[in-house]
């Protein structure tokens, strides 16, 4: 049943929390360190770096023929940087638990995606992985406010403190659940080896075009709403995409089992282009809060549907998929973010950042369109056989 998916659910808590959490204390840190907050900020760079190279790498070999060792490994991994990052003396040990952190949590959002889908049933495959990508966007959409709440009343330090705790849970609940949990098989080599699917290789693309446009301009928000006049309107605006976020994340399970992940996938990224359009040629606070909505909601809905399209007629590849889908994605958004840093300091407006994010959607779409056009159409047993691997 659904419900064995939590623990799993817990653990991409952790994992969205630690992503955004010390956006909202960066300078805290740089003054407890004595360094400056640009030198902090190379901490999220060397988290999204490991995290992209270690998931399609280490997966695989972390992972073989034990789904709950793989897990292990890797919240204990994540766990130990985030540990060290809490107790970090300087900016140097600092950096390096970033790094290990990364490391962890590239490998843990793969292996939890490819375990939730093989714990349950055909028919509730997509709402399984959806579950997954609820909670790293409920842990990212909490992180920032969260980690400023806590900064603020007892330090960064035990802002980093949170991330652990809930880090520790969700490796208690793995550890001592009751449940099975399912491997799908394959080697080392064979993981490696999806991505010269060419259904994987587009959708890797799409993946990363999808963070440059989606998540890439999350970062500019507030200055987008300053530039357009709505400065007061920044905070509900954060909120908008967050609320959107949560709810597209945890209701797009359901149609992705009713209606198959290749019908929606073009429509929410055409969802995604319009919800820029929108903010490029209209004005006013109600129908930004609309539409960001509609942004938060297409763009994390969009993470679940992806995955399902192009891992239901090849679960045994799911692990390897995902950790090149979700590696793209954050690479996509660190270029998405220095992209629109170089736009501003090239004199672009603020409020113009969304036309740039719209012709960027168009090329969405076009994409999942040809990711649609070359998905595989296996036969009926294929895709009923569950994994037959458990730890």
């Amino acid at each position: 049943m659904i419900r064995k998916v939590w623990p799993l659910v817990v653990a991409a808590v952790s994992l969205g929390i630690d992503a955004y959490v010390l956006a909202g204390v960066l300078p805290r840190i740089a003054d407890s360190l004595a360094t400056t907050v640009g030198a902090i900020g190379l901490g999220v760079t060397a988290f999204t770096g490991a995290y992209a190279l270690a998931g399609p790498l280490l997966t695989g070999p972390l992972a073989a023929g034990s789904a709950r060792r793989g897990l292990l490994i890797a919240l204990g991994v994540f766990n130990a940087g985030n540990l060290v990052t809490a107790l970090a003396p300087n900016l140097g040990v600092f950096l390096g638990s970033r790094v290990v952190a990364g490391v962890g949590a590239g490998v843990l959002t793969a292996v939890a995606t490819a375990a939730a889908a093989g714990m349950v049933a055909p028919g509730q495959r997509g709402r399984a992985i959806a579950l997954v990508t609820f909670g790293l966007s409920t842990g990212t959409v909490a992180g920032v406010p969260l980690g400023m709440l806590i900064g603020e009343h007892l330090g960064w330090r035990w802002t980093m403190g949170l991330v652990v705790a809930v880090g520790a849970l969700s490796m208690l609940a793995v550890a001592l659940g009751p449940h099975p949990i399912p491997w799908p098989g394959g080697s080392p080599a064979a993981h490696l080896s999806s991505i010269a699917v060419p259904q994987v290789a587009v959708g890797t693309v799409l993946a990363f075009v999808l963070g440059l446009t989606s998540l890439g301009l999350y970062t500019y928000l507030l200055p987008m709403a300053e530039a357009r006049g709505m400065e007061p309107w920044g905070f509900a605006f954060v909120w908008a995409w967050g609320v959107g976020g949560v709810a597209g994340s945890a209701l797009i399970g359901r149609p992705i089992d009713a209606f198959g992940s290749h019908r929606l996938l073009p429509l929410i990224a055409a969802a995604t282009a319009v919800s820029f359009a929108a903010l490029a040629l209209v004005g006013g606070p109600a129908a930004w809060l609309i539409a960001i909505a509609v942004w938060g909601a297409a763009g994390w809905a969009g993470v679940s549907t992806l995955q399902d399209a192009l891992t239901r007629s090849r679960p045994e590849r799911t692990a390897s998929v995902v950790a090149f889908q979700m590696a793209a994605m954050y690479l996509g958004a660190a270029a998405g973010s220095a992209v629109g840093g170089a736009l501003l300091d090239g004199g672009t407006d603020a409020g113009d950042l969304p036309a740039w994010s719209a012709a960027g959607g168009v090329v969405a779409v076009l994409l999942a369109l040809l990711v649609v056009r070359l998905r595989a159409r296996p036969a009926p047993r294929e895709d009923a056989a569950p994994a037959a691997c458990a730890a």
